[in-house]
């Protein structure tokens, strides 16, 4: 007679089991994140990344309205939550960092090191917006680990694909270019964050109306800079047309983009829209 009553007993308990699952399995999957020191490591370990790290020019960071910053091995971020991306990415792009190794694409996967959880991939799914790299992943070919961490949620935002793979791309491209030229440039992305934007997904992913990139190089200890402003459209215009003040950019943002400098010094490139020193062929 137990016998009887048991078997009926853990039909059920499977079926329960299998119900739980349905409902949840996804969930579970939708929570999975990537941690860029578990290719050094060899384990999922949390971790805040909130020290510069070996490749970090700390000297150029530009500040944070959110006091949320994040720094990767290849690049470092300043997390808006509000708007479930990054108000900037940063790094420096040297010139024997521009190869052109061919790795597979990685999935993209939520970043652990920002503590207010970075934005799920699954916002972009059916958006019919592309999830657009800030730090491009061409930029940081020199290792596996360094262009697995670019597909990381917090280094993207949601882009039209003709403006992704059309104006920006370009302009992209551009850098790799100085990079060679210049023996390195430093790099500052991201894109206008303000009250009033379209969103997407569960998660109200903004979606820029703008997006902006600022160079600065140092060559030869003579410095010089030049920032672009690209409305999110697939334009066919000169990448000169673009370029503006980085005050503009600072006015826009609130951002300052480069605290460390020499007042005097930061007050005349910041205010420049000067692009003569930089080679456009």
């Amino acid at each position: 007679m137990k016998r009887k009553k048991i078997y009926p007993l853990l039909v059920l308990l499977v079926g329960a089991a299998f119900i739980m699952y349905e409902q949840y399995g996804d969930q579970l999957t939708e929570k999975s994140t990537y941690d860029p020191n578990d290719e050094i490591h060899g384990s999922r370990t949390q971790t805040t990344n909130s020290n510069p790290k070996e490749l970090t020019n700390a000297y150029y960071l530009p500040s944070s309205t959110t006091g949320q910053v994040v720094h990767h091995e290849g690049y470092s971020l300043s997390y808006h939550e509000a708007f479930e991306q990054a108000e900037w990415v940063a790094y420096e792009l040297k010139k024997n960092q521009v190869v052109y190794t061919d790795f597979k694409r990685p999935y993209f996967e939520v970043d652990n090191a920002v503590k207010t959880e970075s934005a799920h991939w699954r916002n972009y799914k059916k958006s019919g917006y592309d999830r657009g790299h800030l730090c491009p992943a061409a930029d940081r070919k020199y290792t596996k680990a360094a262009f697995t961490e670019t597909f990381l949620t917090s280094n993207i935002s949601p882009q039209k694909h003709g403006f992704n793979a059309g104006l920006w791309n370009k302009l992209e491209q551009k850098v790799r270019y100085w990079a060679k030229k210049y023996d390195g440039v430093y790099v500052v992305t991201g894109g206008i964050l303000e009250k009033g934007l379209k969103t997407i997904g569960s998660e109200e992913v903004a979606v820029p109306n703008y997006f902006y990139k600022i160079l600065l190089d140092n060559t030869n200890g003579q410095t010089k800079t030049i920032a672009f402003l690209m409305p999110h459209k697939d334009v066919d215009k000169p990448l000169y047309e673009f370029v503006v003040s980085i005050d503009e950019i600072e006015e826009r943002t609130g951002i300052d983009f480069f605290p460390e400098l020499d007042d005097a010094k930061e007050k005349k490139l910041e205010a420049s829209t000067s692009y003569k020193q930089w080679s456009f062929r």
